[in-house]
């Protein structure tokens, strides 16, 4: 992989390790552009220095001709339509569930494989629920939608692999602590107006600052909402394991540097403490902070801007056998959604299934 000039066009490319001198172009598009995530995807894209040679910034009709200035160059915002007919090689979608049911096949259909961050795809049995760490070999030539899990899965899932591939899991009982980023700009807005002592828009039904709220999207027929069936059901689908019972509580936090969870998991095997230390010190994209006598535990401050997930208060759950309590910290738009996405389109690069 090379990277020219950022002043030139072919800012960077991606070199063909059968042929060395060979320049594949790459066109990328990041659609919801101009979105909390789709600004992450951006820092993310340059922090990685992921191959390009031609970036296509994409948002709803209402942003076209909005200009921005990335890396040094200024873009001008095109619509969805602009974005499907200029057929880029990969879609970065991360613009709402409608907006990807919609257009997310129409990029498909014109050869671009689309990486999609909202909730649309995740539980159709037809389309692959990646985490790169876990699962991207389940990825094909013939995957043209692949769906990028939720934010407060993702983080989880990763913790627990490496004790999953060793113990074996039973079942899963996880609270989350989670940021005000999650919801959006408007949400980040009331908190922030409320802060200021203004009077807000209201995005929640209740205030954000100096506040908690058990409620993350809409609520179910069960009494569960939304978010908390998502952990459920995307972390069977991830694990390919329907037999891992799973309960979740998410909750609402005025944070704005990551999502926290506390997760008491239940393993097959018993489990050696130490043990458990190496195997997530040494598992990939995991940082272990593990040392409360001096205060050393992972926390959303710490975590902001950071691609990976923070592990820490692994002790043993002294009411039942088998039993484990982790907390585990991540920066939603990190690893929660812009890093995992871009995780992916480089293992489709590294495999060439672009």
């Amino acid at each position: 992989m090379f990277r020219f000039n950022s002043v030139l066009k072919l800012e960077s490319v991606f070199l063909d390790s059968q042929k060395p001198l060979t320049l594949i172009p790459m066109k990328l598009a990041v659609v919801g552009a101009t979105g909390l995530v789709g600004t992450e995807i951006l820092e993310v894209l340059q922090e990685h220095q992921f191959p390009y040679t031609e970036l296509l910034l994409v948002a709803s009709a209402r942003s076209k001709g909005k200009e921005i200035t990335y890396n040094g160059e200024k873009y001008l915002v095109m619509d969805l339509e602009e974005g499907v007919a200029a057929k880029p090689d990969i879609a970065i979608f991360s613009a709402g569930g409608s907006t990807s049911l919609e257009w997310a096949p129409k990029f498909a259909a014109v050869g671009t494989i689309v990486i999609d961050n909202s909730s649309a795809w995740r539980m159709d049995p037809s389309k692959k629920l990646v985490v790169p760490e876990i699962n991207a070999k389940e990825i094909g030539p013939e995957d043209k939608i692949i769906a990028n899990p939720n934010c407060s899965t993702i983080q989880m899932v990763l913790a627990l692999e490496p004790l999953r591939q060793r113990y074996g899991i039973k079942r899963i009982v996880v609270s989350t602590y989670q940021s005000v980023t999650g919801t959006g700009k408007a949400a980040v807005d009331q908190m922030m107006a409320e802060r200021e002592g203004k009077t807000p828009e209201m995005v929640y039904p209740h205030k954000i600052d100096l506040n908690v709220l058990p409620h993350i999207d809409v609520f179910q027929a069960n009494g569960y909402t939304k978010e908390e069936m998502k952990m459920i059901n995307e972390t069977k689908k991830i694990f390919s394991d329907e037999s891992i019972q799973v309960t979740a509580t998410t909750v609402r936090i005025p944070t704005m540097g990551g999502h926290s969870e506390a997760i008491n998991v239940e393993f097959k095997e018993d489990f050696d403490l130490a043990e458990v230390r190496s195997l997530l010190e040494n598992a990939p994209g995991i940082i272990v902070q593990d040392d409360p006598t001096n205060f050393i535990y992972p926390m959303p401050i710490t975590s902001h801007k950071k691609d990976e997930v923070f592990v820490g208060r692994l002790r043993r759950d002294e009411s039942q056998p088998n039993t484990l309590n982790m907390w585990v910290v991540a920066d939603n738009l990190r690893k929660g959604a812009a890093t995992n996405a871009v995780q992916i389109a480089e293992y489709l690069l590294e495999n060439k299934l672009t």
